[in-house]
């Protein structure tokens, strides 16, 4: 048998290989070259040009990050090397075989034509999600519903910058140019981006000049299945609602958005405006289809947890004002911050309570007025479905109902003295938001705390440490590290090895930085834009984050749709191949954080 067709035989049962037709597998493995590496062999160093992406066909290989940490272990059908080859072509990691080894190289040049011609391709190596789930609600609704202004058009020869004014004053991202009724081009906010500023074009040149001519239209009886297919196949934000040839409006991803937020928005007012508790436990019953809902419309992970959050919010603000009414006047100024997961605003379809109370300074915190708010509140949040935190971080513990300067004196005391415990608390304090009262209690206290704590470079060492405590769950030979035993064997937890080491790491910079975000994602967007960390090293770790969490929420949705309580465990075997080594490759760039910022702040032992 040559060589190339054991090429073929053998790439036809790797994803995403299988997915290509006889002739371009054919084509492929001619690319291909296969390399023998005997045990022990350097096959890249971090920093190294890369020729191509790498796929082992026997044998087992170690990845290695630059602090000389192993990341990963891989063996036949995994590939490595494409995250440094796909960003700008240089390793981030080292890679060497633990024995002797069969590794076949396709140059960069190939993969590229690949990614551009094969959706499939361009998927696996993409670091975001596949296609929008086909069953979602929003596919069934004729575009004529989902047209909600009139459209905004100008005239061919309108002046370029007039038509900018005209999108800016309507604000709106795109125009339709129009000759009478007949549409006949597109102008985008990205074309005035891309095709006037950037190439440095006259603004006084008519809109044609840059205009996309004859763009793709729908009719208002097309459904909302293909605007969404028109959407991704095309890679377009814009789509023209044109009526037996005239303009009638304008879809945009935008509009996709708001259609899809508008369940999160009617549970969000039902609970503002819930008599009961119970009718406010009717609404938060709907939670669960809300995700589903959402995850089925394929919005991105930060905004399905932000509306799951909203709800919460929404639910604490009418219990804090039913409170209210019940209790009177406070005797004193108070504010309600929420802590985990609600104060970074990152809840998901299982999620417990944790809050506290700031009192203005020198108010009892015994007062009987504030011990029973605080009791109305958190069992209204149990009969929610927000149950008791398992570790009583709540307002109903008087520890966490206390006025400004004791919370001034705890977060002291932390920073000056980090125990285990003080870090375990800082780290769930540090995420505290407002929700209700006076959110003047809680500003200065976070940004004098965070200037304390950032000067305390033992104190930051500790938080650097305790951010290690939980590690993604990796394996040997590129597997994962499951759930030996119990009810959720053979699984992996999502959220303490798949989330919380990144809230951690995020949190890290936070500090590093003095970052005033709480939300992760956040976090992370600001730590690279104030240089915490490298603009590489940031956009690898929230393409991670998104995957995981995205996953997770995933997962929430399958058990949902199968009549089941959310968790978050997953089975990584129940992915498909490219997932399960999408998932894999995240985990190792969150490893690869975590030893660069325990070399680069030393590991307390």
């Amino acid at each position: 048998m040559s060589g190339m067709s054991e090429t073929a035989d053998f790439i036809a049962t790797v994803h995403p290989y299988d997915s290509l037709s006889r002739d371009e597998l054919a084509r492929v493995a001619s690319s291909f070259s296969r390399r023998t590496y005997p045990a022990g062999t350097e096959i890249y160093h971090a920093g190294d040009l890369l020729p191509g992406i790498f796929l082992i066909e026997r044998g087992r290989i170690r990845v290695t990050d630059r602090n000389g940490d192993s990341v990963s272990e891989l063996g036949p059908r995994n590939s490595f090397g494409e995250r440094g080859l796909l960003r700008d072509g240089v390793a981030v990691t080292s890679a060497a075989t633990d024995e002797d080894s069969v590794v076949l190289m396709l140059p960069r040049s190939e993969v590229v034509r690949l990614i551009q011609n094969h959706s499939a391709v361009a998927r696996f190596f993409d670091r975001g999600r596949g296609p929008v789930d086909r069953g979602t609600e929003i596919a069934m609704l004729k575009v004529g519903d989902l047209l909600h202004r009139n459209p905004q058009s100008c005239g061919p020869d309108t002046p370029i910058i007039e038509a900018a004014r005209l999108m800016r004053d309507a604000r709106v991202s795109s125009l339709g140019i129009t000759e009478g009724e007949r549409l006949i081009g597109l102008v985008t906010i990205r074309d005035m981006s891309n095709r006037v500023v950037a190439e440095g074009r006259d603004m006084r040149h008519p809109v044609r000049a840059v205009m996309t001519a004859d763009p793709i239209t729908l009719p208002p009886s097309a459904l909302g299945y293909d605007v969404l297919n028109i959407m991704l196949e095309r890679r377009v934000g814009h789509l023209p609602v044109v009526d037996e040839g005239r303009f009638v409006g304008m879809i945009s991803q935008t509009d996709l958005t708001r259609v899809q937020a508008v369940s999160a928005s009617a549970l969000i007012r039902d609970a503002a405006m819930a008599e009961t508790v119970a009718e406010m436990a009717q609404t938060t019953a709907r939670i669960p289809e809300l995700l589903l809902h959402l995850v089925r419309g394929h919005q991105r992970h930060e905004v399905i947890t932000r509306m799951i959050t909203d709800i919460a919010d929404a639910v604490t603000r009418r219990l804090l004002d039913m409170a209210v009414a019940k209790l009177g006047p406070a005797p004193a100024a108070w504010l309600w911050a929420a802590c985990g997961s609600q104060g970074r605003q990152e809840q998901t379809g299982v999620s417990d309570q944790d809050n506290c109370l700031i009192l203005a300074e020198g108010t009892d915190p015994k007062h009987p007025y504030f011990e029973e708010m605080a009791r109305l509140v958190s069992d209204g949040l149990n009969e929610c479905g927000y149950v008791y935190c398992p570790g009583d971080m709540m307002a109903t513990n008087p520890r966490w109902r206390q006025p400004r300067e004791v919370w001034r004196g705890y977060f002291r005391d932390w920073i000056d003295h980090p125990s285990p415990e003080a870090q375990m608390l800082a780290s769930v304090m540090f995420d505290l938001r407002a929700i209700g009262g006076d959110a003047g209690l809680l500003e200065d206290l976070q940004r004098d705390t965070l200037q304390m704590a950032a000067k305390n470079s033992i104190f930051v060492a500790h938080m650097v440490s305790n951010s290690l405590k939980h590690r993604p769950p990796l394996g040997l030979i590129g597997g994962f590290a499951t759930i030996r035993s119990g009810e959720h064997r053979h699984h992996i937890d999502m959220k303490h090895n798949g989330v919380v080491p990144v809230t951690d790491l995020a949190r890290v910079y936070a500090l590093q930085g003095r970052l005033v975000p709480v939300n992760t994602r956040s976090r992370l967007e600001e730590a690279e834009a104030k240089g915490v960390i490298s603009a590489g090293g940031a956009r690898d770790l929230i393409a991670a984050y998104d995957l995981i969490q995205t996953m997770r929420l995933d997962s929430q949705a399958q058990l949902i749709r199968a009549g089941r309580k959310p968790d978050n465990y997953l089975s990584p075997a129940d992915l498909p191949d490219f997932e399960r080594s999408h998932l894999r490759d995240a985990f190792v760039v969150v490893r690869g954080m975590q030893s660069a910022v325990g070399h680069g702040k030393g590991m307390l032992g």
